[in-house]
């Protein structure tokens, strides 16, 4: 049965299934209908927003390596793999995915973070309140649905969000909803808040 969760809210992933290996973390969002200008008016561009994770060390991030997103599809360690880059967020269900070997995740990893950024989202003016329906959720190993988030806020004005963490505490893997919105620019400015 699925947990929602709402801002701030903290839910454990093992607590109930200790042999929990796997969980599937899917990120989805429409964009907001807009309005059509005129006959020589230019098209509106699509909405590019980019789900990305970094791998904490002691709460920081140990350098680049540690960053899965479209440009490196898969940790070293081979237990976090992003499965690809969607460039409109057209359609039902996710948008984008990341898979989560928690068995496989090294020792020094407390926290995975999970952001999701506008591409390019100063040069076409765009801001996470022309997003809608944006969720995150959880799914285990069974396709089942652990848990879900899904952002109520008014995010206008915002070019990238925190949406989530997973992350150890005393033996369990836990989810926390953050939905943190920042005027973060892109990926490289947002990974300075972690180092």
């Amino acid at each position: 049965m699925t947990v929602s969760l709402q801002k701030g809210q903290k839910i454990s992933l093992t607590k109930e299934n200790a042999a929990l290996n796997r969980i599937m973390v899917g990120l989805g969002w429409d964009e907001v209908p807009q309005p059509k200008g005129g006959f020589f008016a230019p098209k509106p561009q699509s909405i590019d927003c980019d789900a990305s994770v970094f791998m904490l060390t002691g709460g920081k991030l140990q350098g680049n390596k540690d960053i899965v997103y479209f440009g490196n599809l898969q940790h070293s360690s081979r237990s976090v793999q992003h499965m690809g880059d969607n460039l409109t967020g057209a359609g039902d269900g996710d948008d984008e995915q990341i898979l989560v070997e928690l068995s496989k995740v090294p020792e020094q990893y407390d926290r995975i973070i999970v952001v999701v950024n506008i591409y390019q989202a100063l040069q076409r003016k765009q801001h996470f309140g022309m997003i809608q329906n944006a969720f995150c959720r959880v799914v285990d190993d069974k396709n089942q649905e652990l848990c879900r988030y899904s952002l109520t806020e008014d995010y206008s004005g915002m070019t990238s969000l925190i949406f989530g963490e997973i992350y150890r505490h005393n033996g369990e893997w836990k989810f926390n909803a953050m939905g943190q919105g920042t005027n973060d620019p892109g990926l490289k400015e947002l990974v300075q808040r972690f180092m």
